[in-house]
C-alpha cells in the first residue's frame, strides 16, 4: 500500500521560503513520477512540480518557475519542494503525488494522493 505524507507547510510572509517534505513508503519508486499539486479555496487542483524518480529530470509550471525546485532523495524514499519567494498567491494546500509511470502529466491523473499541507503567505 503506497503512503505519501506531507510536512513543512505553515505561514510565512511573502518573499519568504518553506520546504515541503512527502515522505514516501509501500513500495520503490523507481518508474514512478512524483508531483506536486495545489488547491486555492474555490478553484481547482493545479500542478506545480514534478520530477522523474529515476533519472531525476524534473518539471515545473510556469508560475513557479524559477521560485520552486523539486527534489528527491533515494534513501530516504522522500521528494522536497523548496519554494522561495513565496507570493501571496502561492496560498493553497499542497498536496504530493505519485503516479505509476515514467510519463510526466500536469493533470490530476495520479494514483496516489497525500493528505495534503497548508501553506499560508501573507502580504
Amino acid at each position: 500500500q503506497v503512503q505519501l505524507v506531507e510536512s513543512g507547510g505553515g505561514l510565512v510572509q511573502a518573499g519568504g521560503s518553506l520546504r515541503l517534505s512527502c515522505a514516501a513508503s509501500g513500495r520503490t519508486f523507481s518508474g514512478y513520477v512524483m508531483g506536486w499539486f495545489r488547491q486555492a479555496p474555490g478553484k481547482e487542483r493545479e500542478f506545480v512540480a514534478a520530477i522523474k524518480w529515476s533519472g531525476g529530470s524534473t518539471y515545473y509550471a510556469d508560475s513557479v518557475k524559477g521560485r520552486f525546485t523539486i527534489s528527491r532523495d533515494n534513501v530516504k524514499n522522500t521528494v522536497y519542494l523548496q519554494m522561495n519567494s513565496l507570493k501571496p498567491e502561492d496560498t493553497a494546500v499542497y498536496y504530493c503525488a505519485a503516479r505509476v509511470s515514467t510519463m510526466v502529466l500536469t493533470t490530476t491523473r495520479y494514483d496516489y494522493w497525500g493528505q495534503g499541507t497548508q501553506v499560508t503567505v501573507s502580504s
